[in-house]
């Protein structure tokens, strides 16, 4: 469902609209009533479909929306976040994360959370990712992925000051990173020798200490532990030019050392198409790469693209996790 006081709803509502022939069958964790009468706010007078169980979108998503109900109401003040609701958003994330862990989902895409609102119901996790790994019970940490059709960008440290970002850093942490997104890459995008480019922290990569200490003395030797292990990667290489098309064609992702770092280009290049990847989970999650845009809720402007190619892409990692483990039963 994602914050109801968002886009959520109305992206949701326009990607089955306009795009349900291209999309693979899917249902909203919601409440039915919400989404009938932001449907009618807004002119839309979309068909519902309040369903029991996932089985039985495939009798009616061309004709309707489905949604199974939250069994919460949601209050609907767009562009009014209200803690009220903080219970209702949470629950539809919990069932999404049943569903998933009980095979009877091929993957979930979760729209955009305000965590400010759920910080005031007591939510003690930084955002989706954090509480989704929780949920799962993952012995590792969840990695960040930017994927779009241009470039896919993995964020070692995420939503933290820079210099919290750069206290961060260590071997161990770039080490972990790496090998769950190789991982990842092979599974669920289907690259089986995946390239991979690591950028420096630092101007000019520290231009050898120069104008940092951090390639030499973390960076680098994580990259020669990684290559010591079979792993294809490259550099400490210069952020200001990892992402020009010659370069982009020279790996299949690139690990960045913090937040901006990695979502300035693919932002810049696919503002409108990526979709935000959570590996290391042991199910598929995505989700736009957009927050709640509350500035613009129920104003029929917000764009589905980002949702779409968050669906579409969860179908492609849910197929080649399939093709590939009906393969290799070892993995």
């Amino acid at each position: 469902m994602g914050e109801p006081a968002g886009i959520s709803a109305e992206i949701t509502l326009k990607a089955w609209r306009d795009h349900r022939h291209q999309l693979p069958p899917f249902f909203v964790i919601d409440d039915h009533e919400r989404l009938k009468n932001i449907s009618d706010i807004l002119g839309w007078k979309i068909d519902i479909s309040v369903i029991n169980n996932p089985l039985e979108i495939f009798d009616c998503f061309l004709e309707s929306l489905p949604v199974l109900p939250l069994g919460e109401r949601v209050i609907s003040a767009l562009a009014q976040p209200n803690p009220v609701n903080g219970k209702a958003i949470i629950c539809s994330i919990d069932k999404a994360v049943t569903l998933a862990l009980s095979g009877k989902v091929g993957a979930i895409v979760t729209n955009p959370i305000q965590k400010s609102a759920l910080y005031d119901t007591g939510f003690a996790f930084p955002g989706h990712t954090e509480y989704l790994a929780h949920l799962a019970n993952t012995p590792s940490k969840p990695i960040m992925m930017l994927a779009s059709d241009n470039l896919k960008v993995v964020a070692i440290t995420r939503h933290v000051s820079v210099l919290d970002a750069v206290n961060l850093l260590s071997q161990e942490l770039i080490i972990e990173t790496a090998e769950t997104t190789f991982s990842s890459l092979k599974k669920e995008f289907g690259i089986n020798k995946p390239r991979m480019a690591i950028a420096g922290l630092n101007p000019h990569a520290g231009e050898t200490g120069t104008m940092g200490k951090e390639e030499q003395t973390i960076i680098e030797p994580a990259i020669k532990i990684l290559q010591a292990m079979g792993y294809n990667v490259r550099g400490p290489l210069p952020a200001d030019s990892l992402f020009h098309p010659a370069a982009r064609e020279r790996y299949d992702a690139t690990l960045c050392m913090y937040h901006d770092q990695a979502l300035i280009p693919i932002k810049t290049l696919d503002f409108y198409s990526a979709a935000n990847v959570t590996l290391g989970l042991p199910f598929i999650r995505t989700s736009p790469d957009h927050g709640t845009a509350l500035d613009i809720a129920g104003t029929g402007t917000a764009k589905e693209t980002s949702l779409v190619s968050a669906l579409k892409l969860a179908r492609q990692m849910a197929e080649t996790r399939a093709r590939i483990f009906g393969e290799n039963k070892s993995l």
